[in-house]
């Protein structure tokens, strides 16, 4: 089934410009530009520091939590390969794991830390419905974006023992393609030198295996629950736009959406589902913040939203 979905108005983005750092703005991913307290239309206010009392995906702060995201980057950049990929989609792709609900997948995250995040440290399930409702108050008329937002995390359900017990690098961080050089724009790009892809000469090229314009649906991602939940939404028949489908696949896909390297890779539709993504990542780092949400009191609203794009039971 396909659905169609008006594209975003974008009257509020601004040419991309130096702004020194000593202004009173942010610019956000995708270009937006905010002032550190409030966002250009006044709703999601965007805070000027992490959970920590630091800037925001900043990799090089002196702090235990820094030298924990670093060792995971070290180790992620060393394993995730090409073949591995191949090998995880193929593995996870039977969906043959457990069967059961969006909600119930939710509730699973209680147990989960992102060990990848320089931002937060709290249960995932936080995250999910922080961004959420931001979202949701922005954008209160995308009923498919709130719930994007709800299920954007799920994947990271591969930590836990019932889904093979991953290790972090498997499941959490930056993803990057496969097949093709590492950008320096990636997070401690340094680590690659020692991943064995860096020295075959059939993936160390700037488009390695793939051709310009083939589209990021025929690009090897690093796996990871982004990839992970992709497949799980899409084989189980959800009725979300490809927006949707994309903002998934793709939101911890920093090269391209932040340092805007890649894009030879993509066609038209991956463009315009771009727009999309461009926006939901404002919401996805920004909303970050130790502001607790009321789940019982939400949970109504996002139960009929599954209900509405998902069936009842879907296999994992």
């Amino acid at each position: 089934m396909t659905i169609l979905i008006e594209q975003p108005e974008f009257g509020l983005q601004v040419e991309e410009k130096q702004i020194p750092y000593d202004t009173n703005e942010l610019i956000l991913d995708g270009g937006f530009v905010v002032p550190k307290q409030l966002s250009c239309d006044g709703g999601f206010e965007v805070p000027a520091i992490n959970s920590f009392g630091q800037s925001f995906r900043d990799y090089n702060a002196e702090s235990e939590r820094q030298k924990t995201v670093e060792e995971f980057y070290r180790v992620q950049h060393i394993n995730q390969t090409y073949d591995y990929v191949k090998k995880m989609r193929e593995k996870y792709g039977k969906l043959d794991k457990v069967e059961m609900s969006i909600w119930e997948c939710c509730e699973l995250l209680n147990d989960v830390v992102d060990d990848s995040d320089p931002d937060l440290d709290e249960p995932q399930i936080e995250h999910l419905l922080q961004t959420a409702e931001a979202i949701r108050k922005d954008y209160p008329n995308d009923d498919w974006l709130h719930l994007t937002a709800l299920i954007h995390d799920l994947g990271k359900v591969l930590l836990l023992p019932s889904f093979g017990d991953l290790p972090q690098w498997a499941v959490v961080g930056d993803t990057f393609p496969l097949g093709c050089a590492f950008d320096e724009s990636i997070v401690h790009h340094k680590y690659f030198k020692e991943n064995p892809d860096t020295n075959n000469p059939l993936y160390n090229t700037k488009n390695g295996v793939y051709k310009e314009g083939c589209g990021l649906d025929n690009v090897v991602m690093s796996w990871g629950h982004d990839d992970y939940m992709y497949l799980v939404a899409k084989e189980n028949g959800t009725t979300l736009p490809s927006a949707a489908l994309f903002v998934i696949r793709y939101h911890s896909f920093y090269a391209l959406h932040r340092a805007g390297v890649y894009t030879q890779l993509m066609n038209e539709e991956d463009r315009e589902n771009m727009k999309w993504l461009k926006i939901f990542n404002k919401y996805d780092l920004y909303s970050k913040s130790k502001v607790r949400i009321d789940v019982e009191k939400v949970k109504p609203y996002y139960i009929s939203l599954i209900e509405k794009y998902f069936p009842a039971k879907l296999r994992w």
